[in-house]
C-alpha cells in the first residue's frame, strides 16, 4: 500500500485500481485512502477481487508476493512469487494490453522476466520494468551523502545489476557535488567502498530485521518510476529491463541497466561506461540471474 499512498499524495494518478485476493482487506485500505480525499487532489480509488476493475491502464505495478522472511534472499523468493504471476500477469494483459507493466515483488529481476514470459506476445519487453536497483541506487547515494556529509541529491552514483546480493556498483563514475569520489578517496579505498556496498546489500535486511518487512523506501522510489512513464519524462534511472546484447550479456534476463523511460516504456538504454571489472561483474550478475531462471519449472 506504500506505492499508491504515494503515488496518491505525489499527485501521479487521476484514477486508482486496487486488486487483491483478500475483499475485506482490500475494501478496508479503499476507505482508508478515499477518507483521506479531503487532503489530496481529486482522484477516484477502485478496489476488487476482479481484474476487469483495472481495465485500460496506463500502468500496472505488480506488489503481490510472500513477504520475505529475516535472512531470506531475494532469489530464495523465487518460486513462491513467481507460481503467482502465473495467475495476475495474464489477467492485466488481457484487460490492459497496452499498458506498462511495472514489477515490484522479489526477486524483481526474475520476476518481471517471468512476467515478459507470461505477457506473451501480447507485450514487447519494453514494456516489462523491473523495480530493480533504483532504490539500491538510492541507498548507496544515501550512505555515501552520510559519510561525506552531503545531500543524496548532489550524489551522482549507480547500481545496475541484480537487485540483491550480486549488485554492482559502478564506483568509476560516482561523484559527490562535481568531485569524482575515486580521485577523492585514492586507490587505497577499495575495502571502503566494499563496505559501503555491503551497507547497501544488507540494509533491506535490517530494515526487514527490525519492522518484519520494508515499505516506504520502495513506494518512493516506485513512485519515481510511475512519474517518469506517465509524464514522459525521459529521465535516466536504473531499472531491470531486458539486457540481453547489452554490456556483453549474452542470457535472455532482466537487470537493471541505465534506462531512459517515457510514456511508452523503455525509450533507450544508455551505454554508460564501466570500467571492464565492473562490465564483468554485470556479466556474472545475469549468469546468476540466468541459473535461477532455468529453474523455473512452471514457466515452461
Amino acid at each position: 500500500m506504500a506505492c499508491a499512498q504515494t503515488i496518491l499524495t505525489q499527485e501521479l494518478a487521476e484514477e486508482l485500481a486496487l486488486i487483491d485476493v483478500n475483499p475485506d482487506k482490500l475494501r478496508g485500505e479503499m476507505l482508508d485512502l478515499q477518507h483521506a480525499a479531503a487532503f489530496l487532489q481529486r482522484a477516484t480509488i477502485s478496489a476488487s477481487t476482479d481484474y476487469a476493475a483495472s481495465a485500460g491502464s496506463d500502468v500496472c505495478i505488480i506488489t503481490a508476493g510472500a513477504r520475505q522472511r529475516e535472512g531470506e534472499t531475494r532469489l530464495d523468493l523465487t518460486a513462491r512469487n513467481a507460481a503467482l504471476y502465473c495467475n495476475i500477469v495474464p489477467e492485466l494483459v488481457r484487460h490492459s494490453p497496452g499498458a506498462v507493466l511495472l514489477v515490484v515483488s522479489n526477486p524483481v529481476d526474475v520476476l518481471a522476466w517471468a512476467t515478459w514470459q507470461l505477457a506473451g506476445s501480447v507485450l514487447p519487453a519494453t514494456r516489462v520494468i523491473g523495480s530493480g536497483t533504483n532504490l539500491d541506487t538510492a541507498r548507496l547515494r544515501f550512505l555515501l551523502a552520510e559519510q561525506m556529509g552531503a545531500n543524496a541529491r548532489d550524489v551522482q552514483a549507480y547500481v545496475l545489476g541484480e537487485h540483491g546480493d550480486s549488485s554492482v556498483p559502478v564506483w568509476s563514475t560516482v561523484s559527490v557535488a562535481g568531485r569524482i569520489l575515486r580521485e577523492e578517496w585514492g586507490p587505497s579505498s577499495s575495502a571502503e567502498l566494499e563496505e559501503l556496498h555491503r551497507g547497501v546489500v544488507e540494509s533491506a535486511y535490517e530494515v526487514i530485521r527490525l519492522k518484519g518487512y520494508t515499505s516506504w523506501a520502495i513506494g518512493y522510489s516506485t513512485a519515481s518510476i510511475v512519474r517518469n512513464i506517465l509524464r514522459d519524462q525521459r529521465r535516466i534511472c536504473p531499472v531491470s529491463v531486458m539486457a540481453k546484447g547489452f554490456y556483453g550479456i549474452e542470457e535472455e534476463v532482466f537487470l537493471s541497466l541505465p534506462v531512459q523511460l517515457g510514456r511508452n516504456g523503455v525509450v533507450s538504454v544508455v551505454n554508460a561506461p564501466l570500467s571492464e571489472e565492473e562490465a564483468a561483474k554485470l556479466r556474472g550478475s545475469a549468469k546468476t540471474l540466468w541459473n535461477v531462471q532455468q529453474q523455473l519449472k512452471l514457466l515452461d
